[in-house]
């Protein structure tokens, strides 16, 4: 398997925490999920593959399309929970980008949820999604943009106020394999696998989510914040708890729930 230093930080930040992942963050990630399909032309009778598939949350919309899916994730944890949670799906089983374990071209289609974010060599990636879709086939990829949207920026600002001394560094793409996170970059990487028809987009919304949920995602290791949470002692999480409380509080509605605004990149192409 190609991996970066990048590939195996990820790995292991992962490793163990489907069912964290599934009570925090795997709702937001949900919300484009019909959209990435919309853009994949996924419907009745389309074979597509879901790669990083996550909770199982687009290969069992797309299952409920009609469609027929294969899906793969890195994490033997996802791969255990979309498999009880899309038992209509035709196959899910352990394997990463770059390298699937599937011949050329036997895809109508490959989605990617957020899965370019996790990758060392993002090129790499979207030329493994080329390999197996057929000519003529759809592929769809979302990922979060940079600068951070409010919602995953507003941990930043929860951990200065809380006085975190110094942020655990998290290991980043190598540079000469990195591109801008903004919709021309993604455009770009798109472009530069040799797709056709690129179109690439930003989608807002505001993320309505328990504040519960929201905090367990970090508290529980999940994502850079969960990162500097980890390196943390009892007594400063008690104030990051607190200054959590206080910054989200212009977020809540009368019922108690956040609406955080966020926002992500859609793009998708054809395959020549």
């Amino acid at each position: 398997m190609t991996t970066t230093a990048f590939d195996g930080h990820e790995r292991s930040r992962w490793a163990g925490r489907a069912a964290a992942f599934d009570g925090s963050f795997a709702a937001l990630c949900a919300h484009l999920a019909p959209s990435l399909l919309d853009a994949a032309n996924v419907a009745a009778g389309t074979r597509v593959l879901d790669v990083g598939t996550g909770s199982g949350t687009v290969a069992g919309l797309a299952c409920a399309r009609g469609a027929t899916v294969v899906a793969v994730d890195a994490e033997p944890s996802m791969v255990g929970l979309a498999r009880s949670r899309v038992p209509s799906a035709d196959e899910v089983r352990l394997a990463a980008l770059p390298d699937l374990p599937f011949p050329t071209g036997p895809f109508d289609a490959a989605v990617a949820n957020f899965v370019l974010n996790h990758v060392g060599d993002p090129l790499a990636a979207v030329n493994e999604l080329r390999r197996v879709v057929r000519p003529g086939g759809r592929i769809a990829v979302t990922i979060w943009p940079y600068p951070p949207p409010r919602a995953q920026g507003l941990w930043a600002e929860i951990f200065q106020a809380a006085g975190v001394a110094r942020m655990t560094a998290a290991p980043k793409v190598d540079a000469d394999k990195d591109f801008p996170r903004t919709s021309d970059g993604l455009a770009g990487l798109l472009d530069a696998a040799g797709l056709t028809g690129v179109r690439c987009g930003t989608v807002s919304w505001a993320h309505r989510t328990d504040p519960e949920a929201w905090w367990s995602g970090p508290a529980n290791g999940i994502s850079t914040p969960g990162l500097v949470m980890e390196a943390q002692p009892p007594e400063m999480i008690s104030r990051i708890r607190a200054a959590y409380d206080e910054l989200t509080t212009a977020y809540r509605n009368t019922e108690g729930l956040l609406a955080l605004p966020t926002a992500a990149l859609l793009a998708s192409a054809s395959v020549p």
